[in-house]
């Protein structure tokens, strides 16, 4: 099992610090999550089953109407590589390390290309180019038209682009979801989750975006009731709640830029509106500082670079401040 950021229990035990002291930076999920309503005693006495309106929620959402509602992006990316012919894949490097880990599985052959730009990635030649927009962990983004233009030229070689969406949703701008499995884009394959932009994680409810041969394989490889009828009820409400969605993109973007700033002085930032990364020489140690001020945040071990998540409020991020104000590397 790979490591991934939120294990705060392990961090109070590791650290002997109780679990309610922490503050945890190490995911990249909205602090100040979509309110979840009260639920109707249907959405937890009946089997889940499709018509309840998840999809058309989805469809309208993400302006897309091929998609398949999964149990968080996670178990696409997982079932993806096991239902396309094993081949080469293009990995724009470092990304999100449960994509590398499922190809790999499945038989896959990978390619690292250490941040390579998408033009790049097509020289490769690989049947396969796999990509994060914007990247996690390094916040970077791949413009939009440059990535329309790579699912083109692959489709002419018989390719597919395979692209992570999970952090889009603050610039919906950037997003390819509207093109994937579409007469234009039959070889652009998107994941898109619930769990960052609406704070939603708990949940486990994502989607795939695809040509709908593909999908309907993998709904039967998946099989029935992949999704709890309590979360396909939550997950509908969130994305009909345009009112929520306006306010929140311009929030998260404001306290984006404010984690940026922050960090800028300790080094080389980059951010997206859920989350900023530094890349410093002191990453693995400004992460143990931190912890041993119940201050968690998300280090990765191949790299010099340190995630920061959004503090959820006001005295939150005056605690953060207080720390890396009284940071002094050895």
């Amino acid at each position: 099992m790979l490591e991934h950021g939120g294990r705060l229990r392990e961090a109070a035990a590791h650290y002997d610090i109780p679990l309610l002291d922490w503050l945890d930076l190490s995911t990249g999920i909205n602090p100040e999550a979509w309110p979840v309503p009260a639920l109707p005693a249907a959405a937890w006495q009946r089997l889940p089953e499709h018509g309840d309106g998840l999809e058309a929620a989805a469809a309208g959402y993400y302006g897309n109407a091929n998609l398949l509602p999964v149990a968080g992006s996670q178990a696409a990316i997982q079932w993806l590589p096991a239902l396309l012919p094993k081949a080469v894949v293009a990995c724009i490097a470092p990304l999100y390390a449960e994509h590398p880990q499922a190809w790999q599985h499945a038989g896959h052959k990978l390619r690292f290309l250490q941040n390579a730009t998408l033009p790049r990635a097509l020289t490769a030649a690989t049947p396969y180019v796999l990509l994060c927009n914007p990247n996690n962990p390094t916040a970077d983004r791949h413009p939009h038209d440059v990535v329309v233009d790579a699912a083109q030229q692959l489709k002419k070689r018989g390719g597919w682009l395979i692209v992570d969406e999970a952090f889009v949703d603050a610039t919906p701008e950037l997003s390819l979801t509207p093109l994937a499995g579409t007469d234009e884009a039959p070889n652009l394959i998107v994941f898109r989750s619930l769990g960052k932009f609406f704070g939603l994680a708990g949940a486990r409810v994502g989607f795939v975006f695809a040509a709908p041969d593909l999908l309907n394989r993998m709904s039967e490889a998946m099989g029935p009731w992949t999704i709890s009828g309590p979360a396909r009820e939550v997950a509908r409400q969130a994305l009909l709640d345009t009112t929520w969605q306006a306010a929140t993109r311009p929030r998260l973007q404001a306290a984006g830029q404010r984690l940026h700033a922050l960090l800028a002085p300790l080094g080389e930032v980059k951010s997206t509106a859920l989350f900023a990364t530094l890349t410093s020489p002191h990453a693995a140690e400004l992460h143990d500082y931190l912890a041993r001020r119940a201050i968690l945040t998300r280090r990765f071990d191949q790299q010099a670079l340190l995630r920061f998540g959004l503090p959820g409020d006001e005295a939150c991020w005056l605690r953060l401040t207080g720390a890396l104000n009284e940071w002094k590397p050895a």
